[in-house]
């Protein structure tokens, strides 16, 4: 069984999507799960519709966890990122595997195959599954797409991340292997609703704040909000990264209110630790550049938590001008 995380993103997706052909490609019976639903602009990649969601099967879900002899979890490290499966996950005597790139690991498996200097869990994969492969690439079209959505999904297509030159020798491998780029480039950044687009352009006008003395900008969106622009599970993916295009802004923050909690997300340019940040003051983690969170307050009692963290930090977001 291969299982992301809660909310998957494309690297989530990805990865299980490049696991999932590969093992099947070897004649192993394989089922994959997810604790809840994924984006939107991820549904046309190939093999998605075998993804069996637990929040919209629960019984089924809990069979294929308790019948299964081996699990692999991909692109988390936290049992926690399991949602309601966590439980089910963690009473299995399955063997457990985890495959991952982020920080602040808290083991909970038989196995840990981590790498933080790595921009996505699929450019780890892809080199693990190519030393599976005896060495050599793994050509299969659906496999190559799976990876090159990953990395450029979890690198905002090279605008960030930790990215480098083995990143580009995997790309170079991927398109040697036939995918189209710009067709998937579509597909993944231009496939989105004109609701979405006025809910962008909305947020960024009315709703961002800048915070000139903490070089730091942050966008809060409403229940109400996202219901005016009939938002959609992904609408707000990359929001976090336009106000880091701002001279003179090296932090920003995006608050999107959910029932009951606010989900945070941060990103960050130059020294300035936003997963640091985000574990000591939020609850959550991610890497140095790019974190996220969530908080059980309201959403003006959320902004001024952060607000009063960003003021405890001072010193450290200031120490970068010098």
């Amino acid at each position: 069984m291969l299982i992301c995380h809660i909310n998957p993103d494309g690297d989530a997706v990805g990865s299980q999507l490049a696991m999932y052909h590969y093992l099947v490609s070897k004649g192993r019976n394989v089922d994959m799960l997810s604790p809840n639903y994924f984006q939107e602009f991820l549904k046309w990649m190939n093999g998605v519709e075998k993804i069996n969601i637990f929040i919209k099967d629960r019984a089924l879900c809990k069979d294929i966890i308790k019948r299964s002899d081996l699990i692999i979890m991909l692109d988390f490290n936290q049992s926690g990122r399991l949602g309601e499966a966590e439980k089910y996950v963690l009473a299995s005597g399955a063997y457990k595997i985890i495959i991952d790139h982020h920080q602040d690991i808290v083991p909970f498996t038989d196995l840990v195959i981590s790498d933080t200097s790595r921009c996505s869990t699929s450019e780890l994969l892809h080199d693990i599954i190519t030393e599976l492969n005896g060495g050599k690439r793994f050509d299969y079209t659906a496999y190559a797409e799976a990876v090159y959505v990953g990395i450029i999904t979890d690198t905002g297509n090279f605008e960030h991340g930790t990215y480098n030159g083995n990143t580009f020798r995997i790309i170079a491998d991927l398109l040697d292997s036939g995918i189209d780029k710009d067709r998937i480039y579509n597909l993944v950044f231009n496939n989105f609703s004109e609701s979405r687009m006025r809910l962008k352009g909305y947020a960024l006008n009315e709703r961002m704040t800048i915070l000139p003395e903490f070089r730091t900008a942050y966008i809060c969106l409403t229940l109400d909000d996202m219901k005016r622009y009939d938002y959609r599970k992904g609408d707000t993916e990359g929001f976090v990264n336009m106000p880091l295009s701002i001279s003179n802004i090296d932090i920003s923050a995006l608050f999107v209110e959910k029932d009951g909690f606010v989900k945070l997300s941060f990103r960050s340019k130059g020294d300035f630790p936003v997963n640091e940040f985000a574990r000591k003051y939020f609850g959550g983690g991610g890497h140095k550049n790019a974190a996220g969170g969530e908080y059980y307050e309201s959403l003006d009692c959320t902004v001024n938590h952060f607000l009063e963290s960003l003021r405890k930090e001072s010193d450290r977001i200031t120490r970068q001008d010098k």
